[in-house]
């Protein structure tokens, strides 16, 4: 049984088991489905540890190679630093939005998921949670080591990782919609890429900015006031955007 015939099975399980139950079932709970979708989503991830691996060594090698293309100059590599560290992981959240629904959607395990009777918005906001703890949380984690090579003193890498832990997860939901409307597609990683890049910039100026902001020796709290603010709304409407974005493309 391979990688994706595994899970594949266990949703069928689970939604055989489900169909014709009551809604008022404890599986059928929220946080029962949110639980669900994470455990199985992290298990697919696990066994596709050299997509993971790529993925972090992109963000490593882009992060790694802008200092030896600039001067080394602290105050060069400190002021770009911030920019560069933010934009890369931008970019590896990026790459690895595709495998939130792309093999789901294929195999037909997605319309098994949407038709049972969990709550999809839960379902979802499992699996983004997962795309996050397997994408943003190795990003936020690794910063502050690759943020050593820009000369960044360490009030700026705490706050560079405080700031990716922040918005990594906005990345992850904003890319879900997006990564929703796109299943199908013909030419849907460019096309992803065109309709999340925009919304993931305010992201980008905020999260930066704080880094740049504990540098000048001013406070960070407009910028991470803004980001925990975006978070919230994010974690309260996003997954139900991207539920109804993930309804669409199986219509």
């Amino acid at each position: 049984m391979n990688a994706v015939d595994a899970p594949k099975t266990d949703v069928e399980r689970a939604s055989a088991q489900s169909i014709g139950e009551s809604d008022d079932d404890p599986r059928a709970s929220p946080l029962q489905a949110f639980g669900w979708a994470l455990a199985r989503d992290l298990r697919v991830a696990m066994r596709s540890k050299a997509e993971l691996g790529v993925q972090l060594l992109f963000y490593v090698i882009v992060v790694s190679l802008f200092p030896l293309s600039t001067a080394p100059s602290r105050d060069v590599l400190g002021m770009l630093g911030p920019g560069v560290l933010w934009t890369a992981a931008l970019l590896a959240s990026l790459l690895s939005l595709p495998r939130l629904f792309a093999s789901d959607f294929a195999d037909g395990t997605l319309e098994q998921i949407a038709l049972s009777p969990r709550p999809l918005a839960a379902l979802v906001s499992g699996k983004i949670a997962a795309h996050w703890l397997t994408t943003g949380l190795p990003v936020a984690v690794m910063a502050p080591l690759l943020g050593a090579q820009y000369a960044l003193e360490a009030p700026a890498l705490w706050m560079l990782a405080i700031a990716l832990l922040l918005g990594t997860p906005i990345l992850s939901l904003l890319g879900a919609i997006g990564a929703a409307l796109t299943l199908g597609a013909r030419g849907g990683g460019g096309l992803l890429a065109l309709l999340v890049l925009p919304l993931y910039a305010p992201v980008l100026i905020f999260g930066a900015g704080a880094v740049d902001a504990v540098r000048a020796g001013v406070s960070a709290s407009a910028h991470l006031s803004l980001l925990a603010a975006g978070l919230i709304v994010a974690v309260i409407a996003l997954p139900f955007a991207a539920a109804t974005a993930v309804r669409i493309a199986l219509d």
